[in-house]
């Protein structure tokens, strides 16, 4: 249900034009306020932007879920291209598919940022409560007078804009975090990982099919580092290449085209042929870093920090998006629940996702390591494989983790516990076996059973 404004709507300013604060802009907007939305950067929907972030994401459940309360899911679905499992390359050019989950709705969706962003900006803007401003940098906020000192980046003209709430939706690179932190009014760590990651591309082949398998989160896992490849609606591929910062085979050792090639040769060659601009793309296109953000409070009087700006996370379990959403949701829940009183619903809102957001940057590291390489383990097939069993008998006690984060909206943090208690009961099971018809499934029930409590 849609709460009741206050009676003199409150003038909401938004940091931050991405799908996170174009989100929360419309579902404020229905809430009766008047919102701003300013951002540094053009707006895609009117002008190219360059290259640099990731052009497609992966949406699952928890962002379905709340595009679903925004009725927008009808208009999404074409941008949407399923994909029901990750498709190996081993290499030699062998394929496997390994489903993500074993009901036919538990899949994933490839989509496009551009696309996706583009429709929230519509949607807010249809709303007629919700203005944006493109090209406007915020350069200081001084939260005592709740007011920020903006660029107008085209006029180059300093502008001082009043708030009587602001929400920081502006990213990894937060300048309302920054200035919270300022204050010491907040502390966050950036803990950078020692890989980075650049972006390919495999065109359309030449009747404009897909020349990969579309309906796969396609992975090249090589150990230490990999290459994956989503799917986007003109046939292409998006490949992104993640390497270590240092070492034999990393981005400081590929540094002239005789080595790409052979790097390319010898450890991804069934995609080589793929990416006809191989030598152009890797060394024009940026090279990425990966981080991931927390932040120890992320309320200070009338500001409050949401998505990346408070909890930025490395893209290996494709929840950010997902996550952000999700942050938009408990904030509508919170300010339903109080009345719209903002000073007792945002410490309820930030409570509801600390802990949460804290979880899956954990996961999200973790599946790193098992993307590019425990997925080469025989072990993990087997133990996935009695994961689904045990799914399907005790569905009210194990779903497997990854099922738990995807296709479910059980809290990040519940579904990490419990994830760790069932890898210990899959290590027992496995041990000393190879099939998974070795697995005495009676005892696999009882220690589920004694393990774990119902969902």
């Amino acid at each position: 249900m849609i709460g009741q404004a206050a009676e003199q709507p409150k003038h909401i300013v938004i940091m931050g034009a991405g799908l996170v604060g174009s989100m929360h802009a419309i579902f404020l907007a229905r809430r009766g306020y008047q919102v701003a939305v300013y951002e540094q950067l053009p707006d895609i929907r009117k002008e190219r932007i360059s290259a640099g972030r990731s052009i497609n994401l992966a949406l699952a459940n928890r962002g379905i879920d709340a595009l679903d309360r925004l009725g927008l899911m009808a208009a999404v679905e074409p941008l949407l291209i399923p994909m029901r499992g990750r498709m190996l390359h081993d290499e030699h050019g062998e394929l496997k598919l390994q489903s993500y989950g074993q009901k036919a709705e538990e899949v994933i969706y490839s989509v496009s940022r551009a696309g996706l962003v583009s429709l929230l900006r519509d949607a807010a803007e249809a709303t007629g409560q919700v203005e944006f401003f493109f090209k406007h940098e915020c350069l200081s906020i001084d939260f005592d007078q709740n007011q920020c000192e903006i660029l107008n980046k085209p006029h180059d003209k300093k502008l001082t804009v009043h708030y009587d709430y602001l929400i920081g939706a502006d990213g990894g690179g937060s300048q309302v975090r920054a200035s919270m932190k300022a204050l010491n009014e907040t502390e966050f760590s950036a803990e950078l990982l020692d890989h980075s990651y650049k972006e390919l591309n495999i065109p359309a082949g030449p009747n404009g099919e897909f020349q990969l398998d579309k309906e796969a989160l396609h992975i090249w896992p090589r150990g230490d580092y990999m290459m994956i490849g989503l799917p986007n609606p003109d046939a292409s591929f998006t490949l992104t290449l993640f390497m270590p910062n240092e070492g034999e085979v990393s981005f400081a050792a590929i540094n002239d085209v005789a080595t790409l090639n052979k790097v390319f040769d010898e450890y991804f060659a069934d995609a080589k042929d793929l990416i006809p601009e191989l030598e152009t793309e890797y060394f024009s296109n940026p090279t990425g870093y990966l981080g991931t953000i927390r932040c120890q409070d992320w309320h200070y009087k009338s500001a409050v920090l949401t998505g990346d700006a408070a909890h930025a996370i490395v893209p290996f379990h494709g929840q950010g998006m997902n996550a952000g959403f999700e942050d938009c949701v408990a904030m509508e829940n919170a300010l339903e629940a109080h009345s719209d009183d903002w000073e007792l619903a945002m410490p309820v809102f930030v409570e509801s996702r600390m802990d949460n957001s804290n979880a899956i940057a954990d996961m999200a590291l973790e599946n790193y390591i098992e993307m590019r390489s425990t997925v080469n383990d025989p072990k993990f097939h087997l133990k996935k494989a009695i994961a689904f069993e045990l799914e399907q008998r005790l569905p009210d006690y194990f779903i497997p983790r990854y099922s738990m984060v995807m296709f479910h909206l059980i809290p990040y943090a519940e579904a990490f516990a419990r994830g760790k208690i069932q890898y210990r009961i899959l290590d027992e099971l496995t041990d000393g076996i190879s099939d998974v018809k070795q697995v005495d499934f009676d005892r696999a029930e009882r220690l589920v059973k004694q393990k774990l409590p119902r969902l």
